[in-house]
C-alpha cells in the first residue's frame, strides 16, 4: 500500500525500494515484480521489458494468464515484440490446448504472513538499486517449476479458435487503475466488458437519495460490464477499484474482430451476465435472505426463466394470480384502467418482486405488468409460493410488507380511497 501510494505521487525510488523487498521476501509475487516493471520503465530503464516479459511467462505457467495479458499488451505499447509471450498464451490457454482441465489449478499468491523487510528509506538508496532490483525481479523464477499440471480456462477467451483468440489478444485494452478511480460509472453508455487481471474492485448502485449499495467485490478472474454492452443499456452500477487495479477492456472494436464466431461469445456473455445477476439477486434480495447458499440455490432451481420483449404483458389485469414474479433484469410498468383508460401505478426493476398481493389476499389480479425493455423475468407458481409462506415467516412477513407498501402507493396514485371503487385494491 506504501508502496502504491509513493509511485502514484511520482516517488519512484523509494517505491521501487519497496517492491524490490517484497521480492526479495517473496519471489513468486508476481504483482510486487510487475509494479518493479512499473517503477524501472517510469524512470526509462531499458530493463523494464525484460521484466515484463519474465512475469508474463511466469504468470502463464502459474495459472495467471490475464496478468500475462497485461505485460503483453505494456510490451507492445512501449514498441517491444511480444510475439513469444502471445504464442504461450495461445499454447496454454488457448481451445486446443491439453493442459486445460477440471483439476486446474494456480499459484496462490505469498501468505500474508510473509515477513518482508522494510528498507529504511530515510537513508540513501544503494548505488546498484536499480541494476539489483532489475535483476531480481526477472530471474525471481527462473529456477521454480512446481508450475500446475492442469490450468483453468480463460473465460470466454479459451473457447474461442486459435485464430480468434490471437484477433482477440491484439485488440484488448490493459487499464491500469490506482484506488479509487472508476472503471465504469452507474448511467453510462455500455460499449464494453472487462476482466479483472489484479488487484480489487467494487460494484455498488446508488439511489436517489445518493445513498450507496456494495453488490459485490471483483477480484482476478472476474468479468464484468457485459450486460450493459448486450443490451445497448445504460451502465447498472458503478465498479470502482479499491486498491491499485489492472483491468483488460474488451470492446466493440475486439468484437467486430470476431464477427465469424460473434454468436458463440454471445452466448457465453449472456451465460456469465445471467450468473452475476442471479448471485446479486442472491446476496440482495430479502426474498433469499432466510436461506443459505445451498437452499437459495435450491430455490432458484424452482423458479422459471423468461426473457420478455418491450411491450409483452407478464400479468393480466382481472386473471387469477398465478405465483410470484422476479425482475432479474430490465423494467417493467404497472398500470390499471380507470373508465377505461390505463392509468400508470408505477414501475418494477431489476430485483424487484410482484404478483404477491393476489397470492395474500385472494382474488383476480387488477393491474396490469407490461415490460418496458427487452427484460428477463422468474416466475415461482403459487403453490409453491404458499408452501414458503407457510413455512418460512420471514418471507412471509416481507411479502406483507411489499403488499402494504404498494397498496399504499396505488391509493396515492388515484388520489386517496375516495378515488378507488368500493372494496378494490390493486394486486398484482
Amino acid at each position: 500500500m506504501h508502496a502504491a501510494r509513493l509511485y502514484g505521487q511520482g516517488n519512484l525510488v523509494p517505491a521501487l525500494r519497496l517492491y524490490d523487498a517484497v521480492v526479495a521476501a517473496a519471489p513468486l509475487d508476481h504483482d510486487a515484480r510487475l509494479r518493479v516493471a512499473d517503477c524501472l520503465a517510469a524512470m526509462n530503464e531499458p530493463g523494464a521489458d525484460a521484466v515484463y516479459r519474465a512475469v508474463a511467462h511466469h504468470a502463464i505457467k502459474a495459472g495467471h494468464p490475464l496478468v500475462a495479458v497485461i505485460c503483453q499488451r505494456v510490451l507492445e505499447a512501449r514498441g517491444s515484440d511480444a510475439a513469444d509471450v502471445t504464442s504461450s498464451l495461445v499454447a496454454h490457454y488457448g481451445c486446443e490446448s491439453e493442459m486445460l482441465g477440471k483439476l486446474a489449478a494456480r499459484l496462490a499468491p505469498p501468505a500474508p504472513t510473509t515477513e518482508i523487510p522494510v528498507p529504511d528509506l530515510r537513508a540513501p538508496a544503494p548505488a546498484d538499486l536499480v541494476a539489483a532490483a532489475t535483476r531480481r525481479a526477472a530471474t525471481a523464477t527462473d529456477q521454480h517449476d512446481l508450475y500446475p499440471e492442469a490450468l483453468h480456462a480463460i473465460p470466454l477467451l479459451s473457447g474461442l479458435s486459435e485464430a480468434a483468440f490471437r484477433r482477440v489478444l491484439q485488440t484488448i485494452g490493459a487499464r491500469r487503475l490506482p484506488a479509487g478511480e472508476h472503471v465504469v460509472r452507474e448511467g453510462e453508455p455500455g460499449t464494453s466488458f472487462y476482466f479483472v487481471a489484479g488487484g480489487e474492485l467494487r460494484v455498488y448502485a446508488t439511489d436517489g437519495l445518493g445513498r450507496q449499495t456494495e453488490l459485490a467485490r471483483l477480484h482476478e478472474g472476474a468479468v464484468f460490464g457485459e450486460m450493459a454492452l448486450l443490451s445497448a443499456q445504460p451502465r447498472s452500477a458503478s465498479v470502482e477499484a479499491v486498491t491499485d487495479a489492472d483491468v483488460l477492456e474488451v470492446g466493440r472494436a475486439s468484437l467486430s474482430q470476431l464477427a465469424d464466431e460473434i454468436g458463440a461469445v454471445a452466448e457465453a456473455l449472456h451465460a456469465f451476465t445471467r450468473e452475476r445477476l442471479l448471485n446479486n439477486l442472491m446476496a440482495t434480495s430479502p426474498l433469499f435472505r432466510p436461506f443459505n447458499r445451498q437452499q437459495q440455490r435450491e430455490l432458484l432451481r424452482r423458479f422459471t426463466s423468461h426473457d420478455v420483449a418491450p411491450g409483452t404483458v407478464i400479468i393480466h389485469e382481472g386473471e387469477e394470480g398465478r405465483g410470484l414474479f422476479v425482475v432479474l433484469t430490465g423494467d417493467a410498468e404497472v398500470s390499471r384502467l380507470d373508465k377505461g383508460r390505463p392509468v400508470v401505478l408505477g414501475a418494477v426493476r431489476t430485483g424487484d418482486v410482484f404478483g404477491e398481493m393476489s397470492l395474500l389476499r385472494g382474488g383476480a389480479t387488477t393491474a396490469t405488468v407490461t415490460a418496458t425493455r427487452q427484460s428477463t423475468v422468474l416466475f415461482l407458481g403459487a403453490e409453491y409460493v404458499t408452501r414458503i409462506v407457510a413455512n418460512f415467516p420471514e418471507i412471509k412477513r416481507y411479502l406483507e410488507e411489499l403488499a402494504e407498501g404498494r397498496e399504499i402507493d396505488n391509493q396515492l396514485a388515484f388520489g386517496g380511497d375516495d378515488d378507488l371503487d368500493d372494496g378494490v385494491q390493486i394486486l398484482i
